[in-house]
This record gives C-alpha cells, structure tokens and sequence, in this order.
C-alpha cells in the first residue's frame, strides 16, 4: 500500500531534505522515526530536494507499507510522530493514494516565496533576509515578467545539478511589499536546484540599479549561471505549496 505523508518544517538546524552522509536532514529523522514505530524498513520519497536551512510550509513524501492501515490508525500514526519529532518538523496528515502515485513526479505545481525584510526584525532571524538601501520593486516585477516569458533556465541552476533537462514552465512570478516585507512568489511545473535563489539574487540586482532589463534578458539567453546574480541565503525560502491531480486519490 502506497502512503502520501503531508509534514512541513522549519529548516534552520537541517541540511535539506535529502538524506546525507555526516549531515541531518527532514528525510533521515523522519524515516528513522517512521522505521522506529511500524517496525519494518521505510523508504520515503520527497516531492523534492530543498537545501540547506529552506523551510516548507507544505511538504509531501510517499511511503509504501505492507499492511492497510485504517482511518485511526494513520491518525494515531500522526500523533505518535509529532510527539517524538522535535518542534519543527509537524505531521499534518497520513493518507492513502493510488499505487501509482508518486510524490515528487505526480506533482503538477509547487510554489515557493521568499521573504525580505527592510528592517533589521530579530523576529525574522533565519525566516527572511535583511537587505538595506532602496529597492525598486516595480523594476524586479518587470524583471519577474521578462522571466516568465523563458523556459531555460540553465543560469540559474546548481552548476553540478545532474537534472537531464534545465526547461521549467513557470506560471506565476511576482513581487508584493507590505511595510517593511518584500515578498516573492513564484509557481512553476518543476524547479532546478537553487533556482529560486539565483532568481532572487538577480532580481534583486535589478531592482538595486546593478542590472537593467536587457542585462537581465541576455543573462537568461546566455545560458551560464555565472553571469547571473549572487544566490540569496537559504533561510528567506519557503516551499509554500504542492498541488497534485484530483483523482491522486479518492479522500484527498
């Protein structure tokens, strides 16, 4: 029986997602707890790889099991985990899905946001970064709207990503201030690693004046992640949600 887990988590004190050699991630703590209290090897599969210090409001993973657990028992699955798990990794929900149903690949949009604070906010240490000096966010709209128009996005991936393909079609792309909050919101089918930070960092160089558009546009075109802007830090970015097909499963 395949198992959709729904969790989010705060990713300050883990390196990622993914399980590493010498290093704590959300998967290895949360197999570990899983394996401890069905008392049989899990194997969990991640919707996708957030690195290092990002946060996910939204987080899914599958698992499969031998045995069909009723209703009860996945709630009291739940409540055992977010019991043993430190305070910031909490499990929403477990539920069954079709045998087919794959966590990352079956996923149709993920959206993420990332946070800047104008203010130096001792409150936001680690949920967002501090930048000071002007900003202009209509410019980095403008940039956000050039960027939607592309789907290579090979300048702002990881440079060792072994991904096959650097093509994202990305749907939503924009800038909102609130105050002393800068805002980004981006949804796309796929993302590459590190992608969402790079665009930030770029952005951002366009909206400080060390960039203009046609720098931006040749930037894309060209294809090296060199020529774009420095990666923001990891801990303004949140994975904010995961949509999947309807029919991934009759109670969803």
């Amino acid at each position: 029986m395949r198992y959709f887990i729904s969790l989010g988590y705060d990713g300050t004190n883990y390196h990622g997602w993914q399980a590493q050699k010498n290093a704590i991630s959300i998967q290895t703590v949360l197999s570990d707890a899983l394996c401890m209290m069905l008392k049989e090897s899990i194997s969990l599969t991640g919707c996708g790889r957030t690195d290092a210090g990002v946060h996910a409001r939204e987080y899914f993973a599958h698992l499969d099991l031998e045995r069909d657990l009723s209703l009860s028992q996945l709630n009291k699955l739940v409540f055992k985990l977010n019991s043993y798990l430190g305070k910031d990794i909490a499990v929403r929900r477990i539920f069954h899905v079709r045998n087919d149903a794959h966590a990352r690949f079956s996923a149709s949009l993920r959206t993420y946001k990332y946070y800047i604070t104008l203010e130096k906010d001792p409150f936001l240490v680690n949920k967002s970064y501090y930048h000071y000096g002007p900003i202009d966010v209509d410019m980095m709209n403008r940039g956000a709207e050039l960027i939607m128009k592309h789907s290579d996005f090979t300048s702002f991936s990881k440079v060792d990503s072994d991904t096959k393909t650097k093509i994202c079609k990305i749907s939503y792309a924009r800038w909102e201030r609130s105050d002393s909050l800068l805002v980004f919101t981006i949804a796309a089918d796929r993302f590459l690693r590190n992608m969402v930070r790079a665009i930030v960092g770029t952005l951002l160089d366009l909206g400080t004046g060390k960039m203009s558009l046609r720098d931006l546009k040749l930037v894309i075109e060209a294809k090296n992640r060199s020529d774009a802007g420095d990666s923001v830090p990891a801990g303004g970015l949140f994975l904010e949600r995961v949509v999947y097909p309807d029919d991934i499963t009759g109670d969803r």
